[in-house]
């Protein structure tokens, strides 16, 4: 990686970490076209900036985290699923994150997903976190791990796990945000663990590793400062369907040029 594709990557992080698009798979896909190898460090860069991008949750909603204990309990409630399912399947979502055909088909689904979903759950009781009791926390826990495939979208799934549960649209992403910072903060501390364990580094190698986390880490909490707000408002007004077609539309084209892509190199 050189620092002009660590800003890239970064902004498209904060860009899409909070939209129901796909953080990880825009960044697979932007990977991919910049022709970045996915090596570990790669990996362990990808993960690290959506803890930069999930961190602006908690300066914007800085009072939500001292409202009381049991919103910390949800919260640890929310992340159980996700927490044993990563552990047991960390090789193969390492796998299925090398994969753009895997995020396209994602995208597609998740897409014709999201365009009736407004439809399915236009009835909701719940508009405020304190509210959520703790079954429901778990419950949207389950649907966050869904995310575990590249393309699905941690903020779509849990979102819309959420709305199952008779959330507004409102309160059903502001909890899918603060179930991201536990998730991610795990995530993180955990990839890097395994990546010192399993790396023996030069000190201007380590050097330079850290010089990209940390710059990516900056750009993309940022920018997500600048898009969280603004995805609030645009959902209250305008519901998911117009992310459901950009969607679609983006996993069409991603599978187009894959097979293309796969036809010239064969030919």
């Amino acid at each position: 990686m050189n620092i002009i594709q660590v800003i890239v990557l970064a902004i498209i992080e904060g860009l899409t970490e909070f939209l129901p698009v796909s953080s990880t798979g825009h960044m697979v896909i932007t990977s991919s076209l910049m022709g970045i190898s996915k090596d570990e460090f790669v990996k362990l860069f990808e993960i690290v900036i959506q803890l930069g991008a999930i961190l602006a949750v908690v300066v914007l909603y800085f009072k939500r985290f001292f409202r009381s204990v049991d919103f910390y309990v949800k919260l640890v409630i929310g992340v159980i699923p996700a927490v044993i399912l990563g552990l047991l399947l960390k090789k193969y979502i390492d796998k299925l994150l090398e994969s753009p055909l895997v995020v396209a088909f994602a995208f597609v689904i998740g897409g014709f997903i999201l365009l009736f979903v407004d439809e399915w759950f236009n009835k909701p009781t719940i508009d405020d976190e304190r509210e959520i009791k703790h079954m429901t926390a778990f419950k949207i826990g389950i649907f966050q791990c869904l995310a575990m495939i590249p393309g699905v979208s941690r903020s779509a799934a849990s979102i819309v796990g959420g709305m199952t549960q008779k959330l507004s649209r409102k309160a059903a992403a502001e909890f899918s945000f603060f179930l991201a910072v536990p998730t991610m903060f795990g995530a993180t501390v955990k990839d890097l663990w395994d990546f010192h364990k399993a790396n023996t580094l030069t000190a201007d190698q380590m050097h330079d590793d850290i010089k990209y986390l940390v710059i990516g880490s900056v750009i993309a909490f940022f920018v997500a400062l600048l898009a969280i707000k603004s995805f609030i408002t645009f959902l209250e007004k305008k519901g998911f369907k117009l992310f459901g077609y950009y969607r679609i539309l983006a996993g069409i084209v991603i599978i187009i040029l894959y097979f293309a892509t796969t036809a010239l190199h064969n030919g």
